[in-house]
């Protein structure tokens, strides 16, 4: 499949051949494109003198696009302002079956580390109305512990609640990509009315939105427009609001306004319990034995559960049999109590490149800007405080000789002793969003 943006770029080259560009420049200017398919293309336009211009003149030179340079048959829509609400509604419905079943309240085993989040989570999902203490919801804890379940169960019980409700999920990152695509295509309208016009829009690892200019400030105008219009809002992070550096006042502002609720690491009658629920849902018999020899072993992170079941599950598929103590060792030999996993150097490298918004070819280049400057020095000294790297293998990582990287290292360490340089801001982010990737 093309991207949509060379296939508008095409067709628009094609009907200036045939229709000049005058033609083009005049009737296409506010044209977007909205849906783009094997057999379908949707064109939105405000103007309804344009969108008949479109219809009446342009759509056999369009169709005809579609079948010499693609070699597709299309049916074409040109839509206006009136008909947006109807066809998100229908492409709403579709959007929807992306969820995973599986996720919902039911299914979410509630213990004292979860408790108040898993309230908050169905007093959000089960309101007639929006409740201003709890909009909006942020729930924020470490990978691995159940928020974006929590997103999905509010998304299920919404949708059975309201069918018609126009549910939007997006992890940050997401919403990053999608803003810079639709700037560069010029459809930042569709992409407005996707976020702006959600009734619940459920946001995973809204970190990750921190120290993006033009995503915040697009991410600002989405957050008022549904809260002056008292829509639902609901998100999650690895870290509170004011522990983000680099995300903006108003916006830390904005998501303290609701509740924040934290998620911590199950304790052990709570692991006990997602064992025993992951084994009843995966139609396994597993002696209480070694139930609590995964719980012991396995502290910190629910997926660890799941995944220890699931193999117990797939080794009684293929070899038949029932599981006991004995298969359990052997299966779960390498099952080693949680610990602090340490990243690799490409994934330092990665996330501080990230951060400062570089190409990892431009940190390891000769450039001496001050950005690049102090985003090298941090990967240096990343690389050394969390990998516990020699000055000559951080030197092979980067690309540096010996006294580079003493240097960095130095300046960094310098730099953590003045209280208003701003780097320990930075080296917080930056390890919490390492940490994430764990």
């Amino acid at each position: 499949m093309y991207s949509t943006a060379y296939v508008w770029a095409k067709i628009l080259h094609y009907l200036e051949q045939r229709l000049t560009e005058v033609f083009v420049a005049s009737w296409f200017d506010d044209a977007e494109v909205l849906e783009f398919s094997n057999d379908r293309l949707v064109l939105y336009s405000p103007s309804e003198y344009r969108r008949e211009i479109i219809s009446t003149r342009a759509e056999k030179y369009i169709k005809d696009a579609m079948k010499e340079l693609f070699n597709l048959d299309i049916t074409l829509s040109v839509l206006g302002d009136e008909d947006l609400e109807e066809y998100n509604k229908t492409k709403r419905k579709m959007d929807f079956l992306d969820f995973n079943p599986q996720f919902t309240f039911d299914t979410f085993v509630v213990g004292s580390s979860n408790q108040f989040a898993h309230a908050a989570a169905l007093a959000v999902a089960v309101a007639d109305s929006t409740i201003e203490e709890y909009n909006p919801l942020l729930i924020y804890g470490p990978p691995g512990l159940g928020k974006t379940h929590l997103l999905y169960a509010i998304a299920d019980k919404v949708h059975q609640k309201e069918p018609e409700s126009n549910i939007v999920y997006v992890k940050a990152v997401q919403f990053t990509t999608e803003l810079i695509e639709a700037i560069k295509t010029g459809n930042t309208a569709a992409f407005r009315d996707k976020y702006q016009s959600a009734d619940l829009l459920l946001v995973d690892d809204i970190q990750f939105i921190a120290g993006k200019d033009s995503t915040q400030e697009e991410y600002f105008h989405t957050f008022n427009a549904l809260y002056e219009n008292r829509k639902r809002i609901v998100m999650t992070a690895d870290r509170p609001p004011e522990s983000m550096a680099k995300l903006e006042e108003r916006l830390r502002t904005r998501f303290s306004w609701g509740l924040t609720t934290e998620i911590s690491p199950p304790d052990y009658e709570t692991r006990m319990a997602i064992l025993r629920s992951y084994a009843m849902n995966a139609g396994v018999e597993v002696p209480d034995e070694a139930f609590t020899f995964i719980a012991e072993n396995v502290t910190t992170d629910v997926r660890r559960l799941e995944g220890a079941i699931n193999k117990l599950k797939a080794v009684v598929s293929l070899e038949g049999g029932s599981i006991d103590m004995n298969r359990v060792s052997r299966v779960l030999k390498n099952l080693k109590p949680d610990e602090k996993s340490l990243p690799t150097p490409s994934l330092i490298v990665a996330e501080v490149c990230r951060f400062y918004s570089l190409d990892e070819s431009t940190l390891r280049s000769n450039n001496k800007s001050k950005i690049v400057s102090e985003a090298r020095q941090v990967a240096m000294y990343l690389l050394q405080s969390m990998l516990g790297l020699s000055t000559p293998q951080i030197g092979q990582e980067l690309g540096r000789d010996h006294a580079t990287v003493v240097y960095g290292t130095q300046k960094i360490k310098d730099m953590l002793l003045k209280p208003n340089s701003g780097i320990g801001d930075n080296l917080r982010d930056i390890t919490s969003n390492i940490n994430g990737r764990l």
